[in-house]
């Protein structure tokens, strides 16, 4: 079973993403501030990060970037949601998928299952 860790500091968002992730066989652990992300992985050990562009404490961009400069994590999955089209910073940034909020949150599994390789 895969972990999928959602870093979103929008409470509603991310219950919404955990019940549909957990009813689809992921385990789901949450960050809600980017300075929370390192610290939950290394007790997680996610297979896949969700990043919102837009958190309390900083850009997820720049988690991105610090979690590509982990050797831990430098080759997982990682996803960035955004209501602004920010694609081309988020794949800058090491993103391997952008997705423009809102999104159809059903289909997260498939997306989710083809970056895993299932």
């Amino acid at each position: 079973m895969a972990t999928v860790m959602i870093v979103d500091d929008d409470r509603n968002t991310v219950k919404l993403l955990q019940t549909l992730l957990e009813l689809d066989g992921f385990d789901v652990v949450i960050a809600p501030r980017g300075a929370d992300v390192l610290p939950v992985a290394e007790k997680s050990a996610p297979d896949l990060f969700m990043v919102d562009f837009h958190l309390s404490d900083m850009q997820g961009v720049q988690v991105i970037q610090d979690l590509r400069a982990h050797p831990a994590y430098a080759n997982k999955p990682i996803i960035m949601a955004s209501g602004m089209n920010v694609e081309s910073e988020a794949l800058a940034a090491g993103a391997n998928l952008f997705l423009v909020k809102p999104f159809d949150p059903g289909a997260l599994a498939g997306i989710f299952n083809k970056l895993l390789g299932g």
